[in-house]
């Protein structure tokens, strides 16, 4: 991680980023008009919807509760499938000026291994990948892979062997040791790591009495959640070297600020883009601010500030 130019811009595990603020997977759409410069010209880069070797209906049934203080969501990995991605999607993406990560969830390691290989052929097309280890929403790979340190870093191996790029890997707060998972993950070949997904909640539909999901569980995302995933960047940055992306309950410039300061680079929004797109603007121009007011060159400055208080 280094600072390349102006206060806010940085390296982060090989993106450089105008801004460190990476809009989270499954939180922002395809179409055109959402990346419009008046709202992505405050973010560093996007990370696509969770792509899966094949086309994936998703679950059945109610995807989407919301709580008082966040959301559950039961998506499912509804997507398009790698292939139709690459030789479809992407070239358009690649035209709106606002840099990609492909958020790859992997469900075996056969999986892995052909989305890699379509991905290291697409070459200069893809800015970076965002391994997905994390998803709480199936039954098959995904959260299985990240909740041990072991199977963490067998999926980055694989995953580094075919593609020499940016490799973020999205962690799972559902892991016991954090540490030992995002160590096991740098060991491997990270070039960061996303602490990160959702956090595995669910809910009763009191008037059926019956649970919402169809698969019972969800993962909650949303202000509810920030502490608990401010905790985690905090243990992850203190047990790694590669860059740590804050990812949880970001919902404006003090939260980004604090996972900044607990040691992120950089902060993933999600839930918070339901509510506000504005969000984005205010973080940017936040964390502009603090800047200022803290009287340092550039933000990275304030990357642990507080580990060194």
């Amino acid at each position: 991680m280094s600072c390349i130019s102006d206060p806010l811009a940085l390296d982060v595990g090989g993106m450089k980023l105008k801004v460190p603020v990476v809009i989270a997977s499954g939180t922002w759409a395809y179409e055109a008009g959402m990346w419009a410069d008046d709202l992505t010209r405050h973010v560093g880069a996007i990370c696509s919807k969770a792509i899966t070797k094949d086309p994936c209906p998703g679950n059945p049934g109610c995807r989407i509760w919301e709580t008082p203080s966040g959301v559950l969501n039961s998506i499912g990995l509804q997507n398009e499938g790698i292939d139709r991605f690459i030789d479809c999607r992407l070239p358009d993406l690649k035209k709106r000026g606002v840099p990609v990560m492909l958020n790859v969830c992997m469900q075996s390691a056969e999986d892995l291994a052909y989305m890699m290989d379509r991905i290291a052929e697409a070459g200069d097309m893809v800015d970076g990948v965002e391994l997905n280890v994390s998803c709480p929403n199936t039954d098959h790979g995904c959260m299985s892979w990240g909740v041990d340190p072991a199977l963490t870093a067998q999926a980055t191996e694989m995953a580094r062997r075919r593609w020499d790029g940016p490799l973020w890997v999205k962690l799972t707060p559902q892991a016991p040791d954090i540490p030992a998972v995002a160590k096991a993950a740098e060991s491997a070949g990270a070039s960061a790591v996303v602490t990160a997904n959702t956090w595995l909640g669910m809910a009763i539909d009191t008037l059926r009495g019956v649970p919402v999901f169809s698969r019972r569980v969800a993962g909650l995302s949303g202000p509810a959640v920030f502490p608990l995933a401010l905790r985690v960047v905090w243990d992850a940055a203190g047990a790694v070297k590669i860059p740590v992306i804050g990812c949880g309950g970001v919902d404006g410039p003090d939260s980004a600020l604090a996972m900044i300061m607990a040691g992120a680079s950089a902060v993933e929004v999600g839930a918070a883009l339901f509510g506000d797109f504005k969000v984005l603007e205010n973080v940017h121009e936040g964390l502009l601010a603090a800047v200022e007011r803290w009287n340092v060159a550039s933000l990275a400055e304030l990357i642990g500030r507080a580990r060194r208080a």
